[in-house]
């Protein structure tokens, strides 16, 4: 009876360690980076939920049986850019959870050498040092803030890279400049590139008739409620207002902002 007891038990355990159905995939590119695992302790109570780890198709030999580990990169001959692909396999029931999982994007590393723009409004600039391909965003300072205007993609090269945008120049001094962004969110910054243009300076008109803002020409504009929220935005020579409630607005354009009154 208890040689009968014995076996079913041993068959129980065999079957609780086989069952082993969770994968955890990343893949990128090598950032000299390490990733940080905390792992659990296993449903069954044997050991942790993490059993085994691969990176590009090799088991890895750090320790996985703890509360907590890292897998070092550092030790597959990787150059910085070159395709990683981590497995972190788990059991059935748990799972690990990953502390860093940006540690193969790409971060902004850019060094811009060089910004100019030209009073047509072609912006160039020159970089150095990048080390994964993420866009450049291209912003222009008008409006009191720094705004979105376009996204030119980076090659990734350490080595020089030339870049061009055309951008839209309000009237009078204009600022511009690019930025990267990384996985979390963080800026990293160009110098900022300087030109007073040639454009003649935007006006604009209400007709309550029609009940639409007519511009003198083109531009981008916001158009804000008392409580700062954009209510409308766009480009163009006119903006249709027939369906916001009378009272005050404020409306930014070319290069100012100035209130409106919606009768």
């Amino acid at each position: 009876m208890c040689m009968k007891n014995l076996t079913v038990n041993f068959i129980f355990v065999f079957l609780s360690l086989g069952v082993t159905a969770g994968n955890i995939i990343l893949e990128g590119r090598y950032q000299q980076r390490s990733i940080y695992v905390i792992n659990t302790v296993s449903p069954d109570g044997a050991g942790f939920c993490v059993y085994e780890v691969t990176v590009n198709g090799l088991v890895s030999s750090d320790e996985v049986n703890s509360q907590a580990f890292e897998i070092d990169l550092s030790i597959y001959n990787l150059k910085v850019g070159d395709p990683v692909s981590i497995i972190i396999k788990h059991k059935d029931g748990c799972l690990p959870k990953i502390l860093n999982p940006a540690a193969l994007e790409p971060a902004p590393t850019f060094n811009c050498t060089k910004i100019e723009c030209t009073d047509q409004g072609q912006l160039s600039w020159e970089t150095r040092d990048e080390l994964g391909k993420l866009p450049f965003i291209i912003q222009q300072f008008k409006w009191n803030k720094w705004v979105n205007i376009g996204e030119v993609m980076g090659n990734g090269n350490v080595a020089k890279n030339t870049y061009k945008f055309q951008a839209t120049l309000t009237s009078g001094h204009n600022k511009l400049r690019v930025v990267q962004k990384s996985y979390e969110g963080d800026l990293r910054k160009s110098q900022t590139a300087e030109v007073t243009s040639t454009v003649t300076a935007v006006t604009f008109k209400y007709d309550r008739k029609t009940k639409k803002i007519n511009f003198s020409a083109d531009t981008s504009y916001e158009l804000y409620n008392v409580y700062g929220q954009i209510v409308k935005r766009g480009y163009g020579n006119n903006v249709d207002v027939t369906s916001l409630h009378k009272g005050d607005y404020y409306l930014s354009y070319d290069n100012k902002t100035d209130k409106f009154l919606k009768k």
